[in-house]
């Protein structure tokens, strides 16, 4: 097992709250684990549902599913608390890994080699082995910053929207090294600092820098927002989930694209997919105001411009391509 689960602590909670039904919800990692938690929850004296619609963070709370089932707790694995009023309890069990870091680092200060001073990052699976990292960078001569800024809960730690620790330290560090699996967060320490990101991955036990990739999103972003410039009529996507749903933002873009004579329509939805997107033909592209991975991370699946907010204000000149590279990529300036 690679991950904390916390058995004990989820039966406990169980014993102590006494639900009746509880709701299981899990990124894909996790999903194997859910028969085994099941049936802690279900000897602890409740009954376990488990959610099997995608989950890709702490914003993405099965309220409404939770509501629907008659639970009257979610067990939400995989991420910290926002600061969300829920109708539902919910407790959060972080996953912490299980497994080293330190062939990952090794292999990741040759790529250091160049620079001195050097920014730490990492999701909340590793934020307890950063002082691990750290000592290794220090031991190899290298300066390091650890980012500790609100409303992030951990020093180091970046969430797919909110890069705030990372940035916090940019003007002090000359290239960052991530820690942890996958591309997308790191490559999202990239584009919120612009500056030089090394990822050190210890599930595939290995380095590698990241810029190529960014440089590719980047100019693929470019691009989406050229060919959205010959769009007369726009949809505006709005996100049914409770940490995502930003009603306001999304009716002030719509006024703005109405403003430069453009057609817009709001759209709500509870996943943006391509397949749901192409059951409007009629409209040409689309300003995403749920989560900014969409339109990064899964930009090539969808068949028409899908904007970022700060996107769609750089279509309308309001906002300079420049501001976009070094600060508006996960921001909202509406």
């Amino acid at each position: 097992m690679s991950f904390d689960l916390e058995e004990k602590r989820l039966k406990s909670e169980i014993k102590k709250l006494k639900p009746k039904i509880v709701l299981l919800q899990f990124p894909e990692g996790l999903k194997p684990e859910a028969p085994h938690l099941a049936s802690i929850i279900e000897e602890a004296g409740a009954t376990p549902i488990v959610s099997t619609d995608p989950c890709y963070g702490a914003c993405d709370l099965a309220i409404s599913e939770a509501k629907i089932l008659g639970a009257d707790l979610i067990v939400h694995y995989g991420h910290t608390p926002m600061t969300l009023h829920t109708e539902v309890p919910i407790v959060y069990v972080e996953a912490k890994a299980k497994i080293s870091i330190k062939e990952a680092v090794t292999e990741a200060l040759a790529y250091l080699e160049s620079w001195s001073k050097i920014g730490l990052a990492t999701t909340i699976q590793h934020v307890h082995q950063l002082d691990e990292a750290k000592n290794m960078l220090q031991n190899a001569g290298k300066t390091v910053f650890v980012g500790d800024a609100d409303p992030v809960k951990y020093p180091g730690q970046v969430i797919g929207c909110d890069f705030v620790n990372a940035r916090s330290v940019s003007e002090n560090v000359e290239a960052y090294l991530f820690v942890g699996g996958g591309r997308f967060h790191a490559m999202g320490v990239a584009l919120a600092t612009g500056k030089p990101t090394i990822v050190a991955d210890p599930y595939e036990r290995r380095a590698y820098p990241i810029q190529d990739e960014v440089r590719r999103v980047i100019k693929q972003r470019w691009g989406n927002i050229a060919e959205a410039k010959d769009a007369k009529s726009f949809g505006v996507l709005i996100s049914l989930k409770s940490g995502q749903m930003r009603l306001k933002d999304a009716m002030k873009i719509k006024e703005k694209l109405e403003q430069n004579g453009l057609k817009a329509t709001l759209l709500a939805l509870r996943e943006v997919t391509s397949s749901a997107l192409m059951q409007f033909p009629g409209i040409d592209a689309f300003v995403n105001t749920a989560c900014p991975r969409l339109s990064l991370d899964d930009a090539q699946s969808f068949r028409k411009p899908l904007l970022s907010l700060n996107e769609a204000l750089v279509l309308l000149g309001e906002m300079k391509w420049e501001e976009l590279l070094t600060s508006g990529w996960f921001g909202n300036a509406t």
